[in-house]
């Protein structure tokens, strides 16, 4: 039925921004490829399915559910219903799942109708979605995302986003030169339920003809062989852990349709960057968002490390040091987070600069980094700098409560008065770390991000409670 000249239903831009295109197109690769007719097929299906429980315009759903076709599915079924959809990663224990719950008040829960096949490294799985009612409420507002922080520094907040906002953000990739469009894979190894995942590959691909490409495993062989699996330009997308992984591989195969690798979050080590683009060939670029935001700025191809180009359409401004971003209202849901927004700009708590010539912008660690020791001012982005550029170490967060400390992770064995020595010739007394935790692995959030909860690093190490 024709109906350009009628307003736009709730769900209608599904439909416009992510499910149109030719019907052969393959748009979505999990353990088989997935055409477009097909991938629109089953998101009526699971509306129907949706609808028939009760959701509707207006209502409340939550997606937790791995990576997987029919995670895809859920989700586009229940905004094209015209519902609010909250992404809860699978990952997440019961009693996380069960506070969550209690924060967001849904209508409905979506989730495996048996336990997926456990496995660490495993990419996506095979799931039957059930849908479970629950005594929550309708959606307040007209926000047809909901996603929880990823709470690294601290408790998560509950961010909304409009459809308006997403197709804003679309708009954006759209502009962003040498961001991967139609006849592009995008092997997408950040979680499909944050940001980078969700928008800059699942979303974007959909919307610009790209094929999403998840590996059936997250360990390097498992990556080299969805690198190599097309003749197709290719483009990696993840967090810098990935990059580190793939670049610490001696002597990769021949990946000639390996075009580049994208990485949000923290920027990649130096040493890191030039391991991979010599060993690949291949671009190593940095993205820097938010989940409040998207993408923010963008350096796709890795020509300008460490600045970055503001992406088309953002309002970015530096105060006193710290990145502003300017937005028409508050992303936050609930009681948390007020404080971050006001008259119309979202307080990141980075710092950083813009550059007067070119207008890119240089992101320099959190804000909050800077702590006194006997008077004197100290970086701890500086100190964390210092300790990861050391040899042995693979990765590292630094800390200060009352005094410096750091948690870090080896490259190869070594003692920790080696470390400490190592340091000594590097940093003033004041700036060293008194107390060196050596872990097998930090701990990582559900995006990737290295966690820098103090009370969660000291459980890691086996420390009492502060």
């Amino acid at each position: 039925m024709h109906r350009s000249s009628s307003p736009e239903a709730p769900g209608d831009w599904v439909d416009r921004l992510l499910l149109a295109g030719p019907e052969q197109d393959i748009c979505l690769e999990f353990d088989r490829p997935i055409s477009r007719a097909e991938l629109r097929a089953s998101v009526s299906e699971r509306q129907r399915a949706l609808a028939g429980a009760g959701l509707a315009a207006g209502g409340a759903v939550a997606l937790r559910l791995p990576p997987s076709l029919a995670c895809v599915t859920e989700l586009l079924a229940a905004w094209r219903l015209g519902a609010q959809v909250a992404l809860l990663d699978h990952r997440l224990t019961e009693h996380e799942v069960s506070r969550a719950l209690e924060r967001l008040a849904p209508q409905f829960l979506v989730e495996p109708s048996r336990p997926p096949t456990a496995g660490a490294l495993r990419g996506y799985v095979s799931v039957e979605a059930r849908i479970v009612a629950l005594p929550g409420r309708p959606a307040d507002g007209d926000h047809v995302l909901v996603q929880l922080s990823s709470g690294s520094t601290g408790p998560s907040k509950v961010i909304g986003r409009t459809a308006a906002d997403l197709a804003a953000e679309l708009g954006r990739y759209d502009l962003i030169e040498g961001f991967p469009g139609r006849g592009h894979r995008v092997v997408v190894l950040a979680s499909l339920v944050h940001v980078l995942g969700l928008v800059g590959g699942l979303l974007h691909s959909l919307h610009a003809g790209a094929r999403t490409v998840v590996p059936e495993r997250f360990s390097v062989d498992g990556i080299l062989r969805a690198l190599a699996a097309a003749e197709e330009p290719t483009t990696v997308l993840g967090v810098p852990f990935h990059a580190e992984i793939l670049a610490s591989v001696a002597a990769p195969p021949p990946l000639p349709f390996l075009t580049g690798m994208i990485t949000g979050g923290e920027p990649v080590r130096q040493e890191v960057w030039e391991a991979f683009t010599t060993r690949y060939g291949a671009t190593l670029g940095n993205m820097y968002g938010m989940t409040e935001a998207g993408v923010i700025a963008t350096d796709v191809t890795g020509r300008h490390r460490p600045e970055l180009a503001v992406a088309p359409g953002m309002e970015v401004r530096v105060d006193a040091g710290e990145i502003l971003i300017g937005r028409p209202a508050s992303p936050y849901l609930g009681a948390a987070g007020p404080s971050r927004w006001a008259d119309g700009w979202l307080r990141t708590r980075d710092a950083g600069a813009v550059d007067p010539v070119t207008g890119r912008l240089a992101v320099r660690g959190r804000l909050d980094s800077q702590v006194s020791i006997g008077g004197l001012k100290v970086d701890l982005a500086e100190v964390e700098q210092t300790v990861r550029s050391l040899p042995q170490v693979r990765e590292a967060v630094v800390l200060h409560g009352s005094h410096i400390e750091a948690y870090l992770a080896l490259a190869e064995p070594a003692p920790v008065a080696e470390l400490e020595e190592a340091l000594a010739a590097r940093l003033a007394a004041y700036k060293r770390p008194r107390r060196l935790h050596v872990l097998p692995d930090l701990p990582r959030t559900g995006t990737g991000k290295l966690v820098r909860d103090p009370a969660a690093l000291r459980a890691a190490a086996g420390q009492p409670a502060s």
